[in-house]
């Protein structure tokens, strides 16, 4: 399966947000600028973002973005639902019923196709391990793999741009 650089950079927003105090936001340019992306282009996924509830947005000169819960309740397939949509990646189309040789509609209706249980089920085993890890789980990984003084330079330059 391949998700879009979308998902990369909602999941380090939301790392970034999620350990801003609650009362402050940080505007889209900073966090692009942060991250070395696209300004125009992160801003798409942080509105998918928005409309999912992961995100409030704060309009006007002291506006920007936010978690809209803790990051303990906002996971990992949260952001990824957000920014790629809730519909499985694997669509079946049944083309056992096709070619010089189809299976009867009967025995397709009867039993599921093996390709496409195999993949539902590897679906639903990778949700639930994105289910199961929050942005708060993430970031305490985070916090303990950087380097401290590269972590204090990131949370510094975060502080100066946040907006209470």
């Amino acid at each position: 399966m391949k998700m879009s650089e979308g998902v990369e950079w909602g999941l380090h927003c939301a790392l970034i947000l999620g350990n801003l105090p609650p009362t402050t936001a940080m505007p889209a340019k900073a966090l692009a600028e942060l991250h070395g992306v696209s300004e125009s282009y992160l801003l798409k996924h942080l509105k998918s973002m928005t409309a999912a509830g992961i995100l409030e947005s704060l309009p006007g000169p002291r506006g920007g973005y936010r978690l809209s819960r803790p990051a303990t309740e906002v996971t990992v397939l949260d952001v990824v639902d957000a920014i790629e949509g809730k519909g499985p990646a694997f669509r079946c189309t049944e083309i056992r019923q096709r070619g010089p040789f189809p299976a009867p509609a009967e025995i397709c209706n009867r039993k599921a196709c093996m390709i496409s249980a195999t993949m539902l089920r590897a679906e639903r085993a990778w949700r639930d391990v994105l289910r199961a890890q929050t942005i708060a789980d993430l970031g305490a990984e985070v916090v303990s793999d950087v380097e401290p003084e590269r972590l204090g330079k990131i949370f510094d330059w975060v502080r100066e741009r946040t907006r209470s």
